[in-house]
């Protein structure tokens, strides 16, 4: 069987584990701690980090979403059942859905950067600053949220049970990150360059209000526009 190089790599570095799940814990360790946030939670990508932070939160209703960011934010939104409303806002490094306290953070990353009260999320795409390739990560303060959170990222099942020994009592989400992006995390994270880059924003997206798959939602589902310009 071939296999990826890197759980190879991180022993010869010196990390040790018992379990293929504790490697992604240390991934999340390493970020969290970076960022200034008690907690962290890896999954897949960051519009699945947004989307479980809005379920958790127990989101509905109209939620603000910038016009200048990447599609894939309000078609999440679109699919959880809650309404778009088009935020006017020239933002930079990250932004909040409001009226909930979940930020997109996907441009960004930073040390010391996390938001007391607030669900961060992370990206991990090929063209962010720790390119994975894919893969995502929400900071938080919130310990029944983590709780939550690391359950419904993989199924519903207890971190760190066996799935055929997990009496698992909950709808979960097939959204974990696997041990060996986090592994690969891991290897990058320790090669990040301490220069920080600009941060990116709005200027970087088109509008999104000019896609035909959002002009043909109906006025049901996109509220008024707006103005949160900075």
């Amino acid at each position: 069987m071939i296999e990826r190089l890197e759980f190879a790599e991180l022993n010869r570095l010196g990390y040790r584990w018992q379990y293929p799940h504790e490697v992604v814990e240390i991934f999340e360790n390493q970020i969290a701690s970076y960022c200034g946030a008690p907690f962290a939670v890896a999954v897949d990508s960051a519009t699945h980090a947004l989307e479980l932070s809005l379920r958790y939160l127990g989101a509905g209703g109209k939620i603000q979403v910038p016009c200048y960011t990447y599609p894939s934010v309000p078609m999440m939104i679109h699919r959880i059942g809650a309404q778009i409303q088009w935020k006017q806002e020239e933002w930079t490094g990250s932004y909040q859905l409001d009226p909930w306290p979940v930020r997109d953070s996907a441009v960004e990353l930073r040390p010391a950067s996390y938001s007391s009260g607030s669900f961060t999320c992370l990206s991990f795409q090929k063209k962010k600053r720790l390119a994975i390739g894919r893969g995502g990560m929400i900071l938080l303060d919130d310990r029944a949220a983590y709780d939550w959170l690391r359950k419904a990222r993989h199924d519903g099942r207890t971190p760190g049970v066996f799935w055929h020994d997990d009496l698992i009592d909950m709808m979960g989400w097939h959204y974990y990150m696997t041990p060996e992006d986090a592994a690969r995390g891991i290897l990058l994270f320790r090669q990040l360059e301490s220069e920080i880059p600009p941060s990116n924003g709005w200027r970087d997206y088109r509008d999104l209000r000019d896609l035909p798959v959002f002009a043909e939602l109906s006025n049901k589902v996109l509220g008024n526009c707006v103005d949160a310009r900075v």
